[in-house]
């Protein structure tokens, strides 16, 4: 295949910026929460709303100690209830013990986002139970967009509007078939910045609830993936000869050589990692002894956000108003440790490239006539070393497909591992190893290999706060 269709492709502005994130959480909290259910109906009273602790400053202060950079709220989920005073529905916030000021619970968490230095964002869901005009086609959608409008022009900047495409019957029996095409145009025009996540163009689902990532993640992928994501159940409607090849954000492998090879059109569709700290998406009494700890969520940082995907990590507060203790704890001690990985790198370095000049803090690009690009790095001291962050200019593409690592013990060159894709980041973990020389040899990249950070792990015991 020509190579060059793949590497002239690269992520958008608002594609890179939301990359930086990293991590960033979501607040599910709502009508559910009152109620100990996931999927609600929609035909709660609102007056059923009732947090007698509301603290949404305390959320967004441990969501930032747990190295948060930004935030999500459910502003209305599948029942349909709305976290701020819409005009277009009397199932809000407004008709809540709260009413509309103390109500306004998008107001609050934007505010506190804006305080604490984090950024916000907003899901909005496609189905509503309990609007009457779901499943009437432009009538819903007409609903929809002024919903989404009110987002968008009344609460600041937007980074994020996360889209799912949960579907199901009106009252009608009849089920709404989403305007995606209209929902997106809105968007874009109201805030321009904002990425269109999972059911939208600039970001994709991992595939699974779970936390897991793939061995390689690619963010070149054929443009196919992105319609398919808007298709909340897949079936043939017709023979058309391009529906004997599905491709879904569940396969594992979405952006090698060989699944691109014949692809008419590639985009840029970067992966996010999606999971809760607790079973559930709502906060459920009986599962504050299931959640996960600040050793599980760590794995699952350094995999998903050193797999080349974002994460999304879920957050359900009390009934009350107030997060749980056990959740807390987690968060904090997460923090801690993503902190520590942060700052145990080694400093003092120096790399010797078979190709183009690496300059610490520059980016490193090697020649295309280089066969072999390698990196020879030297340390001022002996260190021990368990891992390698690699991070690569990725404003000119993904390029790299596989490298090795060796660790120079003694007279000998001992092999540390090897992976396919870096992308936005790589951490790579290996067992640890007392050593002044490494090598990292890129053995296949998309016409050259491309850095714009390196740095060392240094092995460090992470204390166990769990």
């Amino acid at each position: 295949m020509d190579i060059q269709k793949a590497t002239r492709i690269t992520p958008s502005e608002r594609q890179f910026a939301w990359q930086q994130l990293e991590f960033y959480g979501f607040l599910h909290f709502g009508m559910n929460t009152m109620t100990d259910s996931e999927w609600g109906e929609g035909r709660e009273s609102p007056k059923t709303f009732h947090p007698t602790a509301l603290d949404v400053d305390s959320w967004i202060e441990t969501l930032k100690e747990s190295e948060m950079r930004a935030v999500i709220l459910t502003c209305k989920h599948h029942d349909g209830f709305c976290l701020w005073p819409s005009d277009y529905t009397d199932y809000s916030v407004k008709n809540s013990p709260l009413g509309n000021t103390q109500g306004d619970i998008v107001k609050l968490v934007s505010e506190s986002c804006k305080k604490y230095g984090l950024k916000f964002g907003v899901y909005l869901s496609p189905w509503d139970r309990n609007a009457k005009s779901y499943g009437k086609g432009k009538e819903y959608d007409d609903y929809y967009i002024n919903q989404l409008t009110e987002l968008l022009t009344n609460y600041g900047e937007i980074f994020c509007v996360w889209l799912d495409g949960a579907c199901g019957e009106g009252e009608n029996g009849k089920v709404q078939e989403y305007d995606w095409e209209r929902y997106y145009e809105t968007v874009r025009r109201l805030q321009p910045n904002a990425v269109l996540n999972i059911c939208g163009p600039d970001v994709r689902w991992c595939g699974n609830e779970a936390g897991s990532v793939r061995k390689a993640e690619w963010s070149v992928v054929p443009k196919r993936l992105t319609e398919a994501e808007i298709v909340s159940s897949l079936s043939q409607k017709e023979d058309d000869g391009k529906f004997s090849r599905i491709i879904t954000s569940t396969d594992e492998d979405l952006g090698s050589r060989s699944q691109i090879a014949d692809e008419e059109e590639l985009v840029w569709y970067p992966c996010e990692v999606d999971t809760s700290i607790r079973i559930g998406w709502f906060y459920h009494s009986d599962e504050d002894r299931s959640v996960r700890t600040s050793t599980e969520l760590f794995e699952i940082y350094k995999k998903a956000v050193g797999g080349n995907s974002s994460l999304l990590l879920n957050v359900p507060p009390t009934p009350e108003g107030k997060l749980h203790p056990n959740d807390v704890a987690s968060l904090k001690g997460l923090g801690e440790k993503i902190r520590k990985l942060r700052e145990n790198v080694v400093e003092n370095f120096h790399v010797v490239a078979s190709s183009g000049d690496f300059v610490k803090g520059s980016i490193w690009q090697a020649e295309k006539e280089d066969t072999l690009p390698t990196l020879e790095i030297f340390f001022e001291n002996e260190e021990e070393i368990c891992g390698v962050i690699l991070q690569e200019n990725i404003r000119d593409s993904q390029r790299i497909e596989l490298f090795e690592i060796y660790g120079k013990v003694g007279e000998s060159w001992k092999f540390l591992g090897s992976a396919e894709t870096v992308g936005h980041k790589k951490i790579f973990e290996h067992e640890p190893v007392k050593t002044k020389e490494m090598n990292i040899i890129f053995r296949q990249s998309r016409e050259y290999p491309t850095l714009a950070s390196l740095n060392f792990m240094k092995t460090e015991e992470y204390a166990n706060e769990d």
